[in-house]
């Protein structure tokens, strides 16, 4: 593949204009009853208007058969190779929340979490709570202390929070306290590395205190920890690919990933209505809109296949405001799959479909995983996605003599 170094040889600005509509969770699997995926089963007659044409394909986001996270799926359709950007999710919470970051801090993903009468987890989102308690809680455990490190808990949305450790001499390699999956107890937090012993004895206490302190707020009577992580060094999309890029996104984590790549992160209440409100508002200040929709990874988690396709179907009713743009690139595509009959994340590939006047149209009539497994651009890396996306906008100078 063409090397970073490459890639800012070739790139130029451009006043042409990218916009990438990611749909989280989007890739399905079939439903038992009808053997349909959630895409299959959405009536999506905008969507069929533009994948009719547009080229198509299948994206992986890490690798085949590697089920990948949110921050690796993501990083993966901004350009980075996600086997070597490694960035915490901690990291990411805290930058999307706008949390003054220091760089020897450790961040950690909180959940709140139900745990049962024996310690084990019973559900790792604690009913879902609302922010509100969220942010009730979270001044609660801020309120431990630790010798030798301050505490530092911010809350994010629902159940989700930022753990912060600030001090001298702490090391992210600690293992997650958090199994994912249900019906085991939490994880003792171990140290990857000699010098993350401290850290890690640290991480349990945090872990015991928070016990004690939450025992009488069930459903929230526990926390979960993962993503451990400093802040990292990576180049900009702008120093890459000498975009202005943008994103729109109410959830922080996402928030945080796309501040960290250079892309200015615009507010938004959060439904997808406001947030192609946004696009328009926007639309003459950058030339690469990243739009992030969340519902129909939330609905896959769940287990929830009517209200993933309602959400695909929701986004399929507003998309002619997108198309009114005119946009010269259209991608619309998925970080992973989350298949609903899963209730989580699949190694499953993501169909895609980019729209451009200069693409070869493969008259596919359905915006679906089958279909699109037939498409022109075939099965490649995430990763790669952008290089088209960026040719197809005209911003590639030719490469050699």
């Amino acid at each position: 593949m063409i090397t970073a170094e490459q890639i800012k040889e070739v790139s130029r600005k451009t006043p042409t204009r990218i916009v990438l509509l990611v749909l989280d969770g989007l890739g399905g699997l079939p439903h038992p009853e009808t053997g349909k995926t959630e895409l299959e089963t959405a009536k999506t007659p905008n969507l069929d208007k533009l994948v009719r044409m547009s080229t198509c394909g299948l994206v992986d986001p890490v690798s085949p058969g590697i089920t990948p996270g949110s921050a690796p799926g993501h990083l993966g359709l901004f350009g980075y190779d996600p086997t070597t950007h490694i960035i915490g999710r901690g990291v990411l919470e805290a930058l999307g929340i706008d949390f003054d970051l220091h760089k020897t801090d450790v961040a950690a993903r909180g959940n709140f979490c139900t745990i049962d009468e024996k310690g084990n987890v019973i559900d790792r989102r604690a009913g879902r709570i609302s922010t509100e308690k969220c942010i009730e809680l979270s001044n609660l455990l801020s309120g431990i202390k630790i010798k030798g490190v301050q505490v530092i808990v911010q809350p994010v949305k629902e159940h989700r929070f930022v753990l912060i450790l600030r001090g001298t001499g702490l090391s992210p390699a600690v293992s997650e306290t958090d199994p994912q999956l249900t019906g085991v107890p939490v994880r003792k937090a171990e140290s990857l590395l000699p010098q993350a012993r401290v850290t890690a004895d640290m991480i349990n206490e945090f872990v015991s205190a928070a016990r004690k302190l939450l025992a009488n707020h069930r459903p929230a009577n526990m926390v979960l920890l993962r993503g451990f992580s400093q802040f990292p060094e990576i180049a900009t999309m702008k120093e890459l690919y000498q975009l202005t890029p943008a994103a729109i996104a109410s959830y922080p984590m996402y928030r945080g990933l796309a501040k960290l790549v250079g892309m200015n992160v615009l507010n938004t209440g959060g439904s997808i209505e406001e947030e192609l409100a946004i696009l328009e508002s926007n639309y003459a200040n950058h030339d690469f809109f990243f739009v992030h929709i969340k519902k129909t990874d939330s609905a896959g988690e769940d287990g929830d296949f009517e209200r993933k396709v309602k959400a695909i179907e929701e986004v399929d009713f507003l998309l002619p405001r997108l198309t009114a743009l005119n946009p010269e690139v259209i991608v619309i595509t998925g970080d992973h799959s989350t298949p609903a009959v899963l209730k989580g994340h699949s190694w499953h590939p993501v169909p895609v479909l980019l729209y451009s006047p200069s693409c070869r149209p493969d008259n596919i009539a359905h915006f679906a995983e089958r279909t699109c497994s037939g498409g022109s651009l075939g099965r490649f890396p995430a990763r790669e996605l952008i290089l088209l996306m960026m040719a197809h906008a005209g911003k590639f100078t030719k490469f050699g003599a």
